[in-house]
């Protein structure tokens, strides 16, 4: 039996040959990655990433990784579009055609047919005199000297330089057209990192029908009442014209009780918080969320350019949203 020395050994031997190929591909970039750049950054229509086997598994993670990062994209399958699924393709896409041998068939056929029709052909093999490469408007060399596989047999270091290659791309082109985070967000709106860039504090917030509000003057007693009455373990004090005047929270409420302050007679006023945390409606959720842990809090009064009271905010919000 194979010891667990062995295995871990094993593992070391692929992660140390997958690195070195990496390195190596880094070392040998060259003016044909700028020119793949610049020739999908000019295409008015998609990019096109296709490829047979594991080369085709690889094309399908690289063009969702286009796709989510502001570069168009999809992965057609080269036999499926020699039966067919040609009609996908336009003169104004960009097709990345990916084969480690440079030799594969389909692919050689399906760039041929498309390059008449005026579509450019980004080739990424590990043979640079291959007849891929030499069909293609751009080569992109991803060849490996040997693969992690210890028969050099199974697509390992290949296919993890490919996958390299594919990241590197799309991320300078993410660059280049600027991509911001709400860019980002709007491709992922169902996912909580999603939800962190593009819901705002007044998507969640409880709004003013249903903020527990009381005058600086209100006594203690009847402030405990509004508290209780909302249900958010606090209130708000804002003045005759809604100005907020501070905060007044169920800490605050035990420490009142217990330095023995008459309630019917002291004023909230007296007691408030006056120099709170706030937020505006329009700010991020996340940016909200971010200032309530930094501060240990977890209610924060809303408000408006003018400083009047809008709403407010508990941490039990954005957890029921999902921003946390």
């Amino acid at each position: 039996m194979t010891s667990k020395s062995t295995f871990i050994a094993s593992a070391k031997a692929v992660i140390e040959a997958e690195l070195e190929a990496i390195q190596t591909l880094a070392n040998r970039l060259d003016n044909s990655f700028d020119q793949a750049c610049k020739t999908i950054l000019a295409s008015n229509g998609r990019i096109v990433i296709t490829g047979m086997g594991k080369s085709g598994h690889i094309s399908n993670k690289i063009a969702a990784t286009f796709a989510s990062t502001g570069t168009p994209s999809f992965f057609v399958h080269p036999s499926e579009a020699l039966h067919g699924d040609l009609g996908m393709i336009t003169s104004e896409d960009v097709v990345i055609a990916i084969s480690n041998s440079g030799t594969t068939s389909e692919l050689l056929t399906l760039s041929a047919v498309i390059k008449q029709q005026g579509t450019k052909v980004i080739a990424m093999t590990g043979a640079v005199n291959s007849d891929l490469a030499k069909l293609a408007d751009v080569h992109l060399d991803i060849g490996v000297e040997k693969e992690a596989c210890p028969l050099d047999l199974a697509p390992t270091s290949s296919t993890t330089v490919t996958l390299v290659i594919g990241d590197a791309l799309a991320v300078a082109l993410l660059e280049a057209r600027d991509f911001t985070p709400e860019d980002f967000a709007r491709s992922h709106p169902g996912g909580r990192l999603g939800k962190r860039l593009l819901v705002r504090v007044k998507d969640i917030m409880h709004g003013q029908l249903n903020i527990p509000l009381v005058s600086p003057e209100t006594t203690l007693k009847k402030a405990i009442i509004e508290m209780t009455g909302k249900n958010l373990g606090t209130t708000l004090i804002a003045d005759k014209n809604n100005k907020l005047c501070g905060i007044f929270t169920d800490g605050d409420l035990r420490r009142a009780f217990e330095s023995g302050i008459d309630m019917s007679s002291t004023t909230i006023g007296e007691m408030a918080s006056t120099n709170c945390y706030t937020a505006q409606a329009n700010d991020l959720a996340v940016s909200a969320l971010n200032m309530m842990q930094d501060n240990k809090i977890t209610v924060l009064p809303i408000i408006n350019v003018e400083g009047h009271a809008v709403g407010i905010l508990h941490m039990h919000d954005l957890l029921k949203s999902g921003i946390i």
